[in-house]
């Protein structure tokens, strides 16, 4: 019954939901195209083999090494990966061209996911993280598709709010056939929405198997020194409306005592590229953007990382990485892959979507929470100034991600047992 309130509910408002992706076309022109597949039809199908779901830039980059590792194990088997913004679908492009066929998720109305099920025939589904829609999991039930949930998460804020729909949500959550995990106390809160236990396994997270390519270090190495031997240089990566003022106030304060620093600063998303050079520009800092290939030059304090799919090669530019979404109650971004090239990380209070990757880079020393603009100011210019403590906070994050890698091959293991 909650099931069919939720769909009549889905359908009433689905005017409003494409009104909702006209508006946000005038800022993304990619919303208004490909409409076709948010109904099923159309996108890059491929049927009969392994079906990955994630949902956007994120879990895409999250989902790359498992992809990658599927199409070698299981050479005959296509692969067909599904999201549900142009921004994941674009990453998705970048990742793995044409090995792999894409399609935009369709919207979570029974006969809707019933088509696309129909169309790909897989032998297995995996939906990255905690991307759950009920009609879509009722539907693979119905055909008979094994879901895996993979690298799961569940903040304590998220497991509240399921808890609030629990008619909705619990036989969801029932109905899937395997959850990895990230941590014992992610795996208690799916106990409690539903998940049996024989159902789940604590595999840690597949993001601490994210290893930089020496390549690309090299090449950040290289471009670093053209940008004037020993300036130092901070990242503000993954910024989100509301953070950067606050970055860019941070930065004010830093260039008082270290008149030479960059900040490179980074937006969570495309659409607000240009606003955030705006910004940038109007609080009288010299600015430069990534996209126009030029390098910043002395009487320029700040780098817009304005390109798509360079976060982890502007991370390896810089000395140290404030992640964003932390400053304001986002709940933070990935802090492994700044740790795994050796920077220290720094993070406001909100970190709920990462909290025990987050706690176990603070015991190390490797993170340091930060309250606000005025701490976050005092923190880079402390490990700006003070190369010892700043590499020696940098070579504890690698520890902890090198310590806690494995979670891919396990997942991989839980794979194959139902691909059998």
């Amino acid at each position: 019954m909650a099931r069919r309130l939720y769909t009549l509910f889905f359908f009433l408002c689905l005017p409003l939901i494409l009104l909702r992706l006209l508006y946000r076309a005038i800022k993304a022109p990619a919303y208004a195209r490909r409409w076709a597949e948010r109904f099923a039809l159309g996108g890059d199908v491929r049927s009969g083999g392994i079906w990955v779901h994630a949902v956007s830039v994120g879990e895409s980059i999250a989902a790359a090494p498992m992809v990658r590792e599927l199409l070698k194990r299981y050479p005959a088997l296509p692969i067909t990966v599904t999201c549900m913004t142009p921004t994941g679908s674009e990453q998705i492009r970048k990742l793995f061209g044409g090995q792999v066929g894409h399609v935009y998720l369709p919207y979570d109305l029974p006969w809707l996911q019933r088509r696309l099920l129909r169309r790909l025939q897989p032998k297995i589904g995996i939906i990255m993280e905690t991307e759950l829609w009920p009609n879509l999991v009722a539907e693979a039930g119905r055909a008979r598709v094994p879901l895996v949930l993979a690298n799961a998460r569940l903040s304590a804020r998220s497991a509240r709010g399921y808890q609030r729909v629990g008619a909705l949500v619990r036989p969801m959550f029932a109905a899937l056939d395997w959850v990895a995990v990230q941590s014992q106390a992610e795996a208690l809160r799916f106990i409690e929405l539903g998940v049996g236990r024989e159902q789940m396994q604590v595999t840690g997270s597949i993001k601490f198997d994210f290893r930089p390519d020496p390549q690309q270090v090299q090449q950040a190495q290289e471009l670093r020194a053209r940008w004037g031997g020993d300036r130092p240089v901070w990242i503000a990566a993954s910024t989100h409306a509301g953070e950067d003022e606050q970055v860019l106030r941070a930065h004010r304060q830093v260039l008082d005592a270290l008149p030479d620093a960059l900040l490179i600063l980074v937006p969570r998303h495309p659409e607000r590229f240009d606003s955030v050079a705006r910004q940038v520009s109007e609080a009288g800092f010299g600015m430069v953007r990534r996209s126009s290939g030029a390098l910043p030059a002395a009487d320029q304090q700040v780098l817009v990382g304005d390109t798509m799919g360079e976060l982890v090669f502007l991370y390896a530019c810089a000395d140290l990485a404030f992640v964003g979404g932390s400053l304001v109650p986002n709940g933070g971004h990935n802090y492994l892959e700044p740790a795994a090239l050796g920077l220290p990380v720094l993070s406001g209070p909100h970190r709920f979507n990462f909290t025990e990757i987050s706690e176990l880079l603070e015991g190390a020393g490797a993170l340091q929470v930060i309250a606000d603009e005025a701490a976050l100011a005092a923190a880079v210019q402390d490990w700006l100034q003070d190369d010892v403590t700043r590499q020696r906070a940098g070579q504890a994050g690698q520890a902890v991600v090198v310590d806690n890698q494995g979670a891919l091959e396990r997942l991989l293991e839980g794979i194959a047992r139902l691909l059998v």
